[in-house]
Formats: C-alpha cells, sequence, structure tokens
C-alpha cells in the first residue's frame, strides 16, 4: 500500500477544512429543496488534480461529511459518496493534465473543463441520485431532478474557480529551460 505524504496528509486535512466553509458559509441556495450553487468542488477538482485521487476521494469525503453534520440533518451518504467520487474521478483525470510537469495553458485548461464536466456527470447524475433511490428509498424524478441541478451549477462554479485555481498554480511552476544557463 502506498504511503501518503506528509504534505499531501496537510492538504487533506486543509482542503477538507476549506471545502467545509466554501460548502457551508459560502454556498447559494437554488429553487431546487436541499440543493445549492456551492463554489467547493472547483477547490475539489484543484485539490485532485494536484494531490491525487486518493486525497480528492478524501478531501470530498471528510469535507461533504461535515457540512452535513454541520447542519444537523444526518450525513446525506449518497451525496457524501457522490462528492468523494468526484474528488477521486478528477483526480485520475490529472494525469491528462499532467500540471507539475508544465505550464497549464490553453489546451490543459480546456481538459480540465472536459475531465470536470464528465466527473461531474458521473457524481451528480448517477453516484447521488442512484444511491439516493437505494439508500434512502428517495422518489426517482425527485433526486434526479436535485443532481441535474447540482451538476449544472457545480461544473458551471468549477470551471469558474477551479480554472482560476490551476491557473494560478501552473503560474508559480518555472517554465521549461527558463533556469538554463545562457
Amino acid at each position: 500500500m502506498k504511503k501518503f505524504s506528509v504534505r499531501t496528509i496537510v492538504a487533506i486535512g486543509i482542503g477538507a477544512a476549506l471545502f467545509f466553509v466554501l460548502g457551508r458559509f459560502v454556498a447559494i441556495p437554488s429553487p431546487v429543496p436541499n440543493t445549492n450553487v456551492s463554489v467547493q468542488y472547483g477547490l475539489l477538482a484543484f485539490m485532485s488534480v494536484v494531490y491525487g485521487p486518493a486525497a480528492g476521494a478524501l478531501i470530498g469525503l471528510i469535507g461533504h461529511a461535515l457540512i452535513d453534520f454541520s447542519y444537523g440533518w444526518g450525513i446525506w451518504w449518497s451525496w457524501v459518496l457522490a462528492s468523494a467520487g468526484f474528488g477521486l474521478l478528477m483526480g485520475l483525470g490529472a494525469n491528462l493534465l499532467k500540471i507539475e510537469e508544465n505550464q497549464l495553458g490553453k489546451s490543459g485548461l480546456i481538459k480540465f473543463n472536459i475531465a470536470q464536466i464528465v466527473c461531474h456527470i458521473i457524481s451528480w447524475g448517477v453516484i447521488a441520485p442512484v444511491l439516493d433511490i437505494f439508500l434512502m428509498k428517495e422518489p426517482a424524478d425527485k433526486v434526479f431532478t436535485q443532481g441535474l441541478v447540482a451538476g449544472v451549477s457545480n461544473l458551471v462554479t468549477t470551471a469558474i474557480v477551479g480554472s482560476l485555481l490551476c491557473i494560478a498554480y501552473a503560474a508559480t511552476k518555472p517554465k521549461a529551460g527558463s533556469l538554463k544557463k545562457e
């Protein structure tokens, strides 16, 4: 089993805490009950790309569980697992982006956004509603509507927040060959 580095463990803790704060205090209510426009998924996508799938899954799992717990209605595991799934899938998609190895560029941003759209569709179009139906015995029309609203709003906020975080992070990396002596 691969061990986490101290850097990754700290990133999981900080990422989960930021996910919680953004999800709990910066969420914008939507017209669909129990569904918010959430900015924390841009952070989760970015952290997953930088620290990998296991870190992304744990950040989503811990952060979302803390949000649900803080509201007092109990933990809604179907959506918590969908957040963990999103972090896991984005971390796996990071292999396409390789943000640590090169400058981001337009093609990198396009790949990031295609990956996040696909991951949101899987998380909010499949994982959350299907688990709601099987675990919570919720009506299909209700949970697929919630999943659609959450998925669309999350992919928009991830496109904005996640892209900005990736651009800022990539700007801190030295350009290939920029440190060579002339």
